[in-house]
């Protein structure tokens, strides 16, 4: 075994949060050591919390076995050109563990269904779960919690008045469509709805939180870059059907959090209204929008899939009465959302 041999292989081990081989990404430190059939080599990383670090690593380790030698024995070491540093308690939602952004390329595949059923689903696993419905021009939310007539009140906080969010099935929650006339539209700039995502975020009482779900506008627009900017994001979750009209948005999402400027990892793809299945016909599928759109995304730009969710009645029902289908322990309709809260 000789050293080219080593990074010819990693050439076919891609980082997800780029879409880059770990070469074309400067990810290998220039430290290969080979004695006969012992390997070891360092891989340089971001930070220390990357989402892929473990199976950036084991794949690596796959591949220099798969492409050299299956007998070679292989030793990698992680460094970080970053290093975590003590959050501020300044700094918005300090006292927030994972703060992911649910995104879409398109309206309608959806997205705020999704994103209410996680938070549910992250909550039933135990966890602190906060949700911002940042869709500025289209909350709903409020309606999939059954909290429309819901109105926040301020809190004082160590001297501060803050925004009391609303804490429903266990999550605490803040929309905009909270502050506004629900029958009338919000027609405001992107300066002025982004400062009002700003406030939500900054000027609110979440406290502590293992995860906070961000339920953006579909696109990309001044309110992505708002979060982007105001936040760290531990990472994205993209939503799609499997249509090709809806796969084109969803690439250009996922290049958008892709982007040097933004670089926030995408953490996968969920494939929503996969297939539909008739109440009456359990076993059967219909491939309404397009077979397996998402996978073939997500393999595509090297991005994992989180689930596959099928349009099934019960849950489009469940969210337009407030009770989210995840809140139903034991519905078949709920286990694709309790699989995927597992998998984030």
């Amino acid at each position: 075994m000789y050293p080219q041999q080593i990074i010819d292989a990693l050439r076919h081990v891609r980082y997800p949060g780029t879409g880059k081989d770990l070469i074309e990404s400067g990810m290998l430190e220039d430290d290969i050591r080979i004695a006969g059939y012992e390997v070891s080599f360092s891989l340089i990383f971001q930070k220390e919390n990357d989402p892929f670090l473990k199976s950036v690593v084991k794949a690596a380790e796959a591949a220099v076995k798969t492409y050299v030698d299956q007998n070679a024995s292989v030793t990698i070491h992680t460094k970080f050109t970053k290093q975590i540093t003590p959050l501020k308690e300044d700094r918005p939602l300090s006292q927030v563990k994972n703060i992911i952004a649910v995104s879409s390329g398109k309206g309608g595949v959806g997205k705020s269904t999704v994103a209410a059923n996680l938070a549910i689903a992250l909550t039933k696993m135990g966890n602190k779960v906060g949700l911002l419905d940042a869709d500025i021009h289209g909350p709903s939310q409020p309606k999939m919690f059954q909290v429309e007539d819901a109105r926040p009140v301020m809190a004082v906080v160590d001297g501060k008045e803050l925004i009391e969010p609303i804490e429903q099935y266990g999550v605490r929650m803040l929309s905009i469509g909270f502050f506004v006339d629900p029958q009338n539209a919000v027609v405001w700039r992107g300066g002025l709805a982004s400062n009002a995502i700003k406030q939500l975020l900054t000027e609110a009482n979440w406290g502590e939180l293992d995860y906070m779900l961000i339920d953006l506008p579909p696109g990309t627009s001044d309110i992505h870059l708002t979060v982007v900017q105001t936040l760290q994001l531990t990472g994205a979750i993209v939503v799609t059907t499997p249509q090709p009209v809806a796969l084109i948005d969803a690439r250009k999402g996922i290049d958008m959090f892709r982007n040097e400027k933004v670089g926030v990892p995408v953490l996968g793809i969920i494939e929503n209204m996969a297939w539909f299945t008739p109440a009456e016909l359990p076993d059967n599928r219909y491939y309404i929008f397009g077979k397996d759109g998402g996978r073939r995304l997500a393999e595509e730009l090297n991005v994992p899939l989180l689930g596959q969710i099928p349009l099934v009645e019960s849950i489009r029902q469940a969210a337009d009465d407030g009770t989210p289908i995840a809140l139903q322990d034991g519905h078949p309709a709920a286990k694709f959302y309790d699989e995927i809260a597992k998998k984030i």
